[in-house]
């Protein structure tokens, strides 16, 4: 093998190791996003992240949106 195909390897291995790293940045952003903020469905929003990478990357921003989403606390009611 020659030094050009050595290198081409090499590019191809760093261009595969940079595609997973992104993929799992992605899958992980929204859920440690809504832990972090105390969403009360932080769990449903790390498997939202990681189903909407898995089939197909559409729903990923909704489920972006939703680890921003604030609820607002029930008041108990005094009497």
């Amino acid at each position: 093998m020659s030094f050009v195909d050595i290198f081409a390897w090499i590019v191809l291995l760093v261009v595969i190791a940079t595609l997973v790293a992104v993929i799992v940045t992605l899958g992980l952003m929204p859920g440690r996003i809504a832990r972090r903020r105390g969403h009360p469905w932080a769990q449903a929003v790390a498997v939202g992240s990681w189903a909407s990478l898995v089939f197909g990357f559409v729903f990923w921003p909704l489920v972006l949106i939703w680890a921003y989403v604030d609820f607002p606390e029930k008041k108990e009611a005094t009497k």
